[in-house]
């Protein structure tokens, strides 16, 4: 069969002459009329993207810094609390050295007892605080709930303190107590994205 046999299937259509129709040319390399794209740049016609931070598609990849600094409170509460539990439980300790020298008294063995428990849950709650700010570079959702309720729960004490300090140095502790929970509960609401981060 030849192209002109109008019965041909594979022929050109009837009219038309066989290059039909024309063919594109075949594309050039870079040099031969096409501009080349400057070194470092994605090849010609496509912009480069811009970087895309954190572990991808907006994914915080450093610790946002109201979080840090909630970290860093947490810390500074902690070791304020573990100091604070020392001492009280020395002072628990003597208290109790001087009722056995001088005779035991219900009352003396009371306060004695509430010294000591005391100081063991400062001692408690520091350590608390400490693993609470340790997780926050690798914790989830679990360390963020807690650690809003302990925040809470400290806005809530440092209130109670405002309110029976009565002026004293109470109250100044109890401002500087409620500042910092305060901090540290408004990082955990708007670092939700960093506690849900993808791990890889």
């Amino acid at each position: 069969m030849s192209f002109g046999d109008p019965n041909n299937p594979y022929g050109p259509p009837q009219g038309q002459p066989p290059g039909y129709p024309p063919q594109a040319p075949p594309p050039q390399q870079p040099g031969y009329g096409y501009p080349t794209a400057p070194q470092g740049q994605p090849g010609y016609g496509y912009p480069q993207a811009p970087p895309v931070q954190g572990y991808g598609y907006g994914v915080p990849q450093e610790m946002p810094g109201l979080v840090k600094t909630a970290r860093v409170l947490l810390f500074i509460i902690a070791g304020l609390q573990l100091l604070a539990g020392v001492f009280i439980g020395i002072v628990g300790g003597l208290m109790q050295d001087a009722s056995n020298g001088f005779g035991s008294g219900d009352d003396t063995g009371t306060a004695t007892g509430v010294l000591v428990g005391v100081g063991l849950l400062m001692l408690a709650l520091g350590a608390l605080s400490i693993f609470l700010g340790v997780k926050f570079k690798t914790g989830r959702g679990g360390i963020r709930i807690t650690t809003m309720v302990y925040s809470s729960l400290m806005i809530l004490g440092s209130l109670a303190n405002i309110v029976q300090g009565g002026g004293g140095s109470g109250t100044f502790g109890g401002i500087i107590s409620l500042a910092f929970g305060g901090i540290i509960l408004s990082a955990m609401i708007s670092g939700g994205a960093w506690f849900n981060r993808p791990r890889y």
